[in-house]
């Protein structure tokens, strides 16, 4: 999905919400239960783009005109290096209605939960307001 890398890569997080279907489903590598919505997707990925460094899609897997893609990635968090998959389902529409990211090693997943929990917050207010 080359828009979707293209937005993410340009830090462009209206271009990356633009993408999203209304009802998407976001299942994170940290939490159990998947967040539903775009509200509160979009708010979650720009709190992931506070709490990134040195992000980078290494490689995307799929046909460009078909429905499921992997986008590997590196990225940094304080002194942990990461490496992780974007897994995304397009809907009929061509808008992403899945998205599953999945991150290694374990040190790594920890760094992240600890990351996007001090974001909490943050992530709640700019959910209700796109709400």
């Amino acid at each position: 999905m080359q828009a979707f890398r293209a937005a993410v890569e340009a830090h462009d997080m209206d271009a990356v919400e633009a993408l999203l279907a209304e009802d998407v489903v976001f299942t994170s590598p940290v939490v159990f239960k998947p967040y539903r919505g775009r509200a509160i997707t979009s708010a979650i990925l720009r709190a992931v783009e506070r709490v990134f460094d040195d992000f980078r899609y290494e490689r995307v897997i799929g046909e460009e005109d078909g429905r499921d893609h992997a986008l590997l990635f590196g990225a940094r968090i304080g002194d942990r290096r990461i490496s992780g998959c974007d897994f995304l389902h397009l809907d009929e529409a061509g808008r992403i209605d899945e998205l599953t990211v999945m991150v290694r090693p374990l040190s790594g997943a920890q760094a992240l939960q600890a990351a996007m929990a001090a974001q909490f917050e943050r992530i709640a207010e700019e959910a209700a307001r796109e709400a």
